[in-house]
């Protein structure tokens, strides 16, 4: 897939996208092809939570495209550690067990907790430069967000090293006032801070958590379409990972996404239809459209 950006969901394994992003009878152990031949990128939500074995890494590389990006998330026993410069181990342990997916993991992501305040970033500079790999961050720590001299201080930490902040947009979802139990627990887990649109490097990144309804997020959408636009023009290749509250609806946001992106800067490659298309995949796709 030949887009000048990188494009995707927060993971490639949800079942209840049979029928939609993949053919209703689709094995669980086709999901990622199928996903692969989609979208260019996936952020890499499962790394935070269980490493993975040797063996589920080696799958991964062998059916990953050498141009897919892959965000792998660095394990909470790292990025919730009481203290980030304890880690450098565990740190290489991970580095090292990712080795066969290459490039593919470019950037590392780095999720830091909110407890996790401006006193403490002697630790983070340390855990960027014992990684030594590409690595965005994303911070939550509402001192990093009060335009004072603690986030000045982090912006400078980072643009030197060339490290994306990474830019989290949670709007569309506290936009919504539903009670659906999906929308109440993302609002639970997900921080609610002011956006942030940083580029530190050529490879800026971008969460957006929408909201349920599709087109409720076309006005908090607006404003990326042109940044991202910009971006590319100016020669850099972000990265845009699209949640939905239980991402049931995460392709479909990113498909949408695209589609307006198409409309700012014409001649933008469509997203490839995905093997094994079923008639309500082809009409998931005009409706994105």
């Amino acid at each position: 897939m030949n887009l000048p950006y990188f494009l995707g969901c927060p993971s490639w394994n949800d079942a209840a996208w049979r029928g939609a992003l993949y053919a209703p009878g689709l094995p669980a152990s086709e999901f990622l092809a199928s996903y692969c031949s989609v979208f260019n990128a996936v952020e890499g939500n499962t790394t935070l939570y269980a490493w993975p074995s040797v063996q589920k890494i080696e799958r991964w590389a062998a059916v990953m495209p050498a141009e897919f990006r892959f965000c792998a998330k660095l394990p909470r026993e790292i990025s919730q550690a009481p203290d980030l410069r304890d880690v450098g181990e565990l740190i290489i342990a991970f580095r090292t067990l990712l080795e066969p997916l290459g490039t593919r993991v470019t950037p590392f992501w780095l999720q830091l907790p909110g407890s996790f305040g401006p006193a403490r970033l002697e630790e983070l500079t340390e855990l960027i430069d014992t990684l030594n790999r590409p690595i965005a961050v994303e911070v939550r720590h509402p001192a990093f967000f009060a335009k004072g001299e603690d986030e000045r201080a982090l912006n400078r930490m980072l643009h030197e090293r060339g490290v994306e902040r990474i830019c989290m947009d949670t709007r569309a979802l506290f936009s919504c006032q539903s009670r659906d139990p999906a929308v109440v627990h993302a609002q639970s887990k997900k921080p609610r801070l002011p956006v942030r649109p940083t580029a530190f490097s050529d490879a800026p990144q971008l969460r957006f958590v929408g909201h349920p309804a599709l087109e409720a997020n076309d006005r908090f959408l607006a404003p990326w379409l042109e940044k991202v636009a910009q971006w590319i023009e100016a020669g850099k290749r972000p990265h845009v990972y699209l949640h939905t509250p239980d991402n049931r609806l995460a392709p479909e946001l990113a498909m949408r996404f695209h589609e307006q992106l198409c409309e700012r800067l014409p001649g933008l490659p469509q997203l490839a239809v995905a093997p094994m298309q079923s008639e309500s995949q082809l009409s998931l796709l005009e409706t994105a459209r």
